[in-house]
């Protein structure tokens, strides 16, 4: 039998039976596409948490006050972090600078318009030792001494989905900062300020979803008593954060933590990627399911065309010819199910990223983070699908081969 013949009887057989091979190839599909999303998905935040890594500069240590954990032995050793900190700190050995932050959040009105957005205080000329990239839009300049000015990030600019700006140079802002006194009283705080500058994307989502002040004008708005939340330690070198950050530990011991970029872009990895590996789980899973469902399917073919068989093999055709028959039935399957899964997976994974946003903390806008669809691995995931489908049709196929014609002709 050659092989158009064979393709047009193995065809004609499924659409014979088109519910039953309809529901199998949506098994396959689920799988396939389930695979597809979740490989996109993982790239894509791979490559996020690498463009975020790569914005921070190679020689900081963010320093901040010691844990401070439930029934921790520890718990009561937080160092509060002040200026006689920051001067010890500077005093160490290896160290460039030491860069000093308040961080809160606030409720901004521009307009009449409100949102919710981060806070941070710091001297605006240090932030381009964090993010030696960073840029301004023109017009924009930075008043390091100006407690009403203000330096506003670009998501806030450009809220997500908003058709105008939030806020433009030059405009006067309303920020309100919320804080507890000693016997649980609210105090609300409310001050003004003149939007002097507006940074263009920096890729790194703390600073571009952060209005920035001065250390004196944070201090008043959030607060802070003079007790700060972070500080950006920098190293002469990056050869030297490891030395740094082991002498920082020796002088402070659990009462300060310190973090690199490098320890934070690891972490993140390692979570991002045994998340995704167990969720692939799944998706495998859900392509052995599948194939199981091929298997049933076409066992069931065999059972119900046993006669069809039987007469096929009466006039000539041989044992090779019947497995060729359902071994191309279950790559129709397998061919079907793995191109609709891969297409609809990555309208599934654009779909999912949308609703799929990092954690932004203090009411911050969300960012997205698009799925990145490599073609090698959609193609390994279509060759996987395939593959299953065809594996799964092998005992069927197998079966439906040795079947004798004389049995199969006698059943009624």
């Amino acid at each position: 039998m050659n092989p158009k013949d064979l393709f047009s009887l193995s065809f004609e057989a499924l659409v014979d039976r088109k519910v039953r091979t309809l529901l199998t190839i949506m098994m396959v599909v689920l799988g396939c596409s389930l695979v597809v999303v979740l490989n996109g998905l993982s790239a894509g935040q791979a490559a996020f948490l690498e463009k975020q890594f790569n914005t921070l500069a190679a020689n900081v240590i963010f320093v901040s006050s010691g844990q401070r954990g439930f029934r921790d032995a520890s718990a009561g050793n937080a160092l509060i972090i002040n200026n006689v900190v920051v001067e010890k700190i500077k005093s160490l050995p290896l160290i460039s600078d030491v860069i000093p932050e308040y961080t809160g959040s606030i409720t901004m009105d521009s307009q009449g318009n409100t949102e919710r957005a981060s806070v941070t205080s710091v001297d605006p000329t240090k932030l381009t030792v964090e993010l030696p990239n960073l840029q301004y839009v023109d017009g924009s300049t930075v008043n390091p001494t100006d407690r009403a000015s203000a330096i506003v990030g670009d998501t806030i600019v450009h809220p997500p989905g908003a058709d105008n700006d939030f806020v433009t140079l030059g405009q006067t802002i309303t920020a309100t900062s919320t804080y507890s006194m000693p016997g649980g009283k609210t105090v609300t705080m409310t001050k003004n300020y003149i939007v002097s500058g507006i940074l263009k994307p920096s890729g790194n989502d703390r600073i571009d979803r952060s209005v920035i002040i001065n250390l004196d004008a944070g201090n008043e708005l959030l607060h802070k008593l003079n007790k700060y939340d972070q500080l950006i330690v920098t190293a002469a070198t990056p050869d030297d954060v490891d030395t740094v950050q082991q002498e920082l530990t020796s002088t402070f011991g659990k009462t300060l933590g310190s973090i690199t970029p490098k320890a934070i872009m690891a972490v993140r990895q390692q979570a991002a990627s045994g998340n995704a590996a167990f969720i692939l789980m799944v998706g495998i899973i859900a392509l052995v399911v599948g194939a199981i469902g091929i298997v049933t399917t076409l066992y069931n073919s065999v059972t119900e065309r046993i006669r069809e068989i039987g007469t096929m093999k009466a006039i000539g055709a041989q044992n090779t010819t019947i497995l060729a028959l359902f071994l191309v039935e279950a790559a129709l399957i397998g061919v079907i199910g793995a191109s609709l899964g891969v297409i609809i997976g990555m309208g599934g994974g654009y779909i999912m990223s949308i609703a799929t946003t990092t954690t932004t903390g203090g009411g911050g806008p969300s960012v997205h983070i698009p799925p990145i669809f490599a073609p090698m691995d959609l193609i390994k995931v279509w060759l996987l699908s395939l593959t299953l489908s065809i594996i799964a049709g092998i005992y069927p196929a197998w079966k439906a081969s040795k079947l004798s014609p004389m049995v199969a002709l006698r059943r009624e």
